[in-house]
């Protein structure tokens, strides 16, 4: 095979495997026979400790496993990366997935990195927030002819549709969103308050920050909960991480869960945790009361922890005011996707095996708390 056709795939500097391009174009995985013996499964249901080759069976992430799609760019990225291609007289429709995933390199989400790999873009230098959120604003409405190297450097590996970058600041890996043009001018607060509200609500959330801004009310920031650092070594720590769509082998695009999936995947990979299981039971509450939507199967994540070879839910993301095209949300509750509320919510969480009046003081305990916080933003968006 060709040079650009395979693809060493490693975690913390120790190869997990291989990656082949077949003829058909699917990317073939084979583990490393050392990983086989001292690493774990890097995708539990797809790719169990066994030594064979592996073959997607789907083509929804354009013939990857999930695992190593999630390391891909999404919609911002990928229109980030495509003119910086263009940029060095690349064609992006001739650069193929695991080309992109050694351009990824060891600046992906997660833990998995790739070699070799193929640098493109150059330091991001000084951050001003400000002029950052004008290079993006100008990139999704025209064409941007700016220092692409430096926007790339920072967020061409980001998931999402929404512009973002990141960026190291005192001492942390932090996510930095910039509105788009058809988000509301508060859009950064709004998340934060959604942010502040669901950590009220007893939902694990991570770090937040309102970062301030000369134009608007702030940008939305979050702390990477793929990214550890420790007291005595500041270089970051890496943390496995996948989406239930890279888990369940989803098509991400479509409606594809109900929460009974979620609960399900979530029981089955954790053990039973009681904790995860009632966090996603509030989120699932929250994302109905708070009116966001977009809850599709990439918004939610599990982190895999292996000192004690445990996967756990990460922390709650992509919180805000949204609806969809269809005006439904994207994972059903009980098979109601336009009007959930409590018969659903408490049907789902029963399913699961939580008891019902533990389900019942959850739930009344979101919708108080989403009513308190949230009040303003929810009427104000009912009344357009």
């Amino acid at each position: 095979m060709k040079e650009n056709d395979r693809l060493r795939v490693c975690f913390h500097g120790r190869p997990v495997g291989i990656l082949a391009l077949t003829a058909s174009g699917m990317a073939a995985f084979e583990y490393d026979s050392q990983w086989l013996r001292e690493g774990f499964p890097i995708s539990p249901f797809s790719l169990p400790l066994k030594k064979q080759v592996f073959v997607p069976r789907k083509d929804y992430f354009r013939g990857l496993f999930g695992v190593f799609a999630d390391s891909l760019p999404d919609a911002w990225g990928n229109l980030l990366l495509n003119r910086l291609l263009r940029r060095n007289g690349i064609d992006p429709g001739t650069v193929n997935v695991l080309e992109r995933l050694s351009i990824v390199g060891s600046a992906g989400m997660g833990a998995l990195t790739y070699e070799p790999e193929r640098c493109l873009g150059g330091d991001a230098g000084g951050i001003d927030l400000d002029e950052l959120a004008g290079q993006c604003r100008r990139m999704l409405s025209s064409e941007y002819d700016g220092d692409l190297d430096a926007l790339y450097r920072l967020g061409g590996t980001s998931g999402g549709a929404r512009p973002k970058i990141m960026t190291e600041i005192d001492g942390g890996d932090w996510m930095i969103k910039f509105p788009a043009p058809w988000d509301p001018k508060n859009a950064g607060r709004m998340e934060y308050d959604y942010a502040r509200c669901a950590k009220a609500c007893g939902i694990v959330v991570p770090q937040t920050r309102l970062f301030p801004s000369r134009i608007c009310e702030g940008y939305f920031g979050s702390r990477r909960f793929d990214r550890l650092r420790g007291e005595v070594c500041n270089a970051p720590k890496r943390l496995h991480m996948l989406t239930a769509a890279a888990l369940l082998e989803l098509d991400f695009e479509q409606p594809s869960l109900d929460y009974h999936d979620l609960m399900k995947l979530t029981a089955i990979l954790t053990g039973g945790c009681r904790e995860d299981l009632e966090n996603l039971f509030r989120r699932m509450c929250f994302n109905v009361f708070a009116h966001n939507r977009d809850d599709y199967s990439k918004n939610f994540s599990f982190l895999y922890h292996e000192e004690s070879d445990e996967w756990h839910m990460s922390p709650a993301y992509d919180l805000t005011y949204s609806t969809t095209y269809y005006g439904e949300h994207t994972t059903t509750v009980d098979g109601e996707g336009a009007a959930p509320g409590p018969a659903q919510l408490l049907a789902v969480g029963q399913k699961a095996g939580l008891p019902r009046k533990r389900c019942q003081d959850m739930m009344d305990e979101v919708r108080e708390c989403v009513k308190g916080y949230l009040g303003e933003y929810l009427s104000g968006q009912e009344s357009r």
